[in-house]
């Protein structure tokens, strides 16, 4: 869709340039949502994509991803041998509501950014523990754990005129265990639960809601809980009324489905710790 408002398109080249934000400003990087739909509030598009990051660096303490790396770069990584929990990288991205032309263009912090409940970027960084880091304005950084930047449908923490550089994900996680499991009403549907286990070299296991709630919930214990324990942390996490509520699928189905996942995960993931 033509955009008829913007007056003005930049293309820095520095982080220096990242400079003289104003009401009416969008980042772009893929554009697959911002071109869409009509943004008449929007003058200026500060094109992120000349920035030049490299999209993905695998290192020692882990894996960085540039805000910029497409789902299709990002479904193409080869891991490292020891990074058990990497099918989950490829089980995300296939997650998406997407056709191939969507997935070489839509970019991860695009997907992280728009903060809607389905986003499976979302589910992947938070569930593996990502730390996005955040650039402002003037120079200064931040880094926020993925599990609090989304804050609710459409609603993260950025403020105007910060920009997501990276996301994170540490090699404590990678080299751990991970359970996927995802459904949509329809088969290729918008995700109605997707729910991420994850199992630590330690014994740590951890239960990341996503799609089935608002913004994303994570659930931490020191070993892998009862079955009991699991369902009453979930309930009480995530009570009666916090549930999403959409086209895509009712609270009490939400409710049953993460419920089910969660018990399938925790024994795939007890087997694996025996």
């Amino acid at each position: 869709m033509d955009l008829n408002t913007i007056n003005a398109v930049t293309r820095p080249n520095t982080r220096a340039e990242l400079t003289g934000w104003r009401d009416g400003d969008a980042y772009v990087g893929g554009g697959t949502w911002l071109f869409s739909e009509p943004q008449p509030h929007l003058k200026r598009l500060v094109d992120l994509t000349t920035l030049g990051w490299t999209p993905l660096t695998a290192a020692d303490d882990g894996l960085e991803i540039a805000a910029t790396c497409t789902v299709a770069q990002l479904d193409g990584f080869t891991p490292p041998p020891g990074w058990t929990a990497a099918p989950v990288i490829n089980q995300c991205c296939r997650a998406f509501l997407a056709s191939f032309k969507i997935w070489n263009t839509a970019t991860v912090g695009g997907n992280i950014c728009m903060s809607l409940p389905a986003g499976p970027m979302i589910s992947l960084t938070a569930a593996l523990g990502g730390i996005a880091l955040l650039w402002a304005p003037d120079g200064s950084e931040r880094r926020v754990p993925v599990v609090d930047f989304v804050t609710g449908p459409l609603r993260n923490v950025l403020t105007p005129g910060e920009v997501l550089r990276a996301i994170i994900l540490p090699a404590s996680t990678l080299t751990g265990r991970a359970a996927f499991r995802q459904v949509s009403l329809a088969n290729y549907g918008r995700s109605g639960a997707l729910v991420i286990g994850t199992l630590a070299a330690s014994g740590a296991f951890a239960l990341t809601v996503t799609a089935a709630t608002p913004r994303p919930i994570k659930l931490d214990f020191d070993a892998i809980p009862t079955t009991a324990n699991l369902q009453a942390r979930i309930d009480e996490a995530i009570p009666t009324g916090q549930w999403y509520d959409d086209i895509h699928g009712l609270p009490a189905w939400r409710r049953h489905m993460t419920l089910h996942f969660a018990q399938q995960i925790r024994d795939e993931l007890a087997g694996a710790a025996r």
